[in-house]
Formats: structure tokens, C-alpha cells, sequence
């Protein structure tokens, strides 16, 4: 139990320590999960706390995939884009937003989704096994992945291309 509090510790401090962290657009496609890979299918929670195996998400069709918090103001930027995106394909394309366990709880992600429309299913990352299993170096960290469940793309920060993004998860 003890080095499981460590690990969550750790992970703070690197999330938190990146947050102000905004790669190249020549590095947008290095970082995290690399692209090509195919996310290992875990567990997770939904706002109401039953599990979620995102296994069932992941070689349906394309997903997208955001992680995010309520206090990162890089999430709320890019939130239009999502919206816009998940309005211009609607039911083609799966949309996930994964709320990180840092700096916020599960009561505050609730207020949250209770006040403001969200662009996908939210989830709970209570113990850090998205955050693990995608990588994720911090909040605004988008990996979309085609229908194969293969990644095509992953990026960070409010000027990502969402758009050209999940037009490469759809192809030609």
C-alpha cells in the first residue's frame, strides 16, 4: 500500500510539473503512447463507479481519447475543437474524456459534468491505470486511435489538430 502512495506521488508531481509543458508541432506525434501501438485494455471508473474496460472502446471504430481535469485551463481551450469535431462525425467516431485523479475529485469532476456539456463519456482515472497504460504525460494530452485500435496520433496542449487527427483515424 505504501509504495502504491508513492507511485501516486510521483505521478503528481510529474503531472502537475508538466503542466505548463508545451511540445513542437514536429513533437506532437513522440510523446506518450507511441503512435503505431495499440493501448493495453484496462479498468477503469465512470462518475457513478462502476468499471469501465476500455477494451470495449478500443478496435470497435475510431476513439479519442482526452485527458483532462477541471482546474487545466489548456483542456477547457481545446474543448471546442473536441465539440466541434464530435459534432462534424458524430456516432464514427468514439469520444472518451478521462478525468486525472490529480489535484481533483471525484465530487468536483461530478459538479463539473453536472454544469458543463461534455463531448463524451467521462470517466474516472482513480488510480492512474489510463494514465499508465496511454502514457500520459499530462492533461490536454489527446490519443486518437483508428478502427484497428491502433494509435495515429497523440499530442498535448490547446493547439493540437483535432480535426486532421481523427480524418487520419477515419482514412481515406
Amino acid at each position: 500500500m505504501k509504495m502504491k502512495a508513492q507511485a501516486a506521488t510521483i505521478l503528481i508531481v510529474v503531472l502537475v510539473g508538466l503542466a505548463g509543458w508545451q511540445p513542437s508541432h514536429a513533437q506532437q506525434d513522440q510523446i506518450g503512447i507511441a503512435v503505431g501501438a495499440t493501448p493495453e485494455a484496462i479498468e477503469i471508473e465512470d462518475l457513478e463507479g462502476s468499471l469501465v474496460d476500455l477494451g470495449d472502446y478500443i478496435g470497435e471504430k475510431p476513439l479519442l481519447v482526452e485527458f483532462w481535469a477541471t482546474w487545466c485551463p489548456r483542456c477547457e481551450a481545446l474543448m471546442p475543437q473536441i465539440e466541434a469535431v464530435r459534432a462534424a462525425h458524430g456516432e464514427a467516431v468514439e469520444f472518451l474524456i478521462v478525468a486525472v485523479a490529480v489535484n481533483q475529485s471525484l465530487r468536483r469532476v461530478r459538479r463539473h459534468v453536472e454544469n458543463h456539456t461534455m463531448p463524451g463519456r467521462v470517466l474516472w482515472d482513480a488510480d492512474g491505470r489510463a494514465v499508465r497504460a496511454f502514457m500520459a504525460p499530462t492533461t490536454s494530452y489527446v490519443v486518437v486511435l483508428d478502427a484497428e485500435g491502433t494509435v495515429v496520433y497523440t499530442g498535448v496542449g490547446e493547439d493540437q489538430d483535432i480535426e486532421a487527427a481523427v480524418k487520419k483515424a477515419l482514412g481515406p
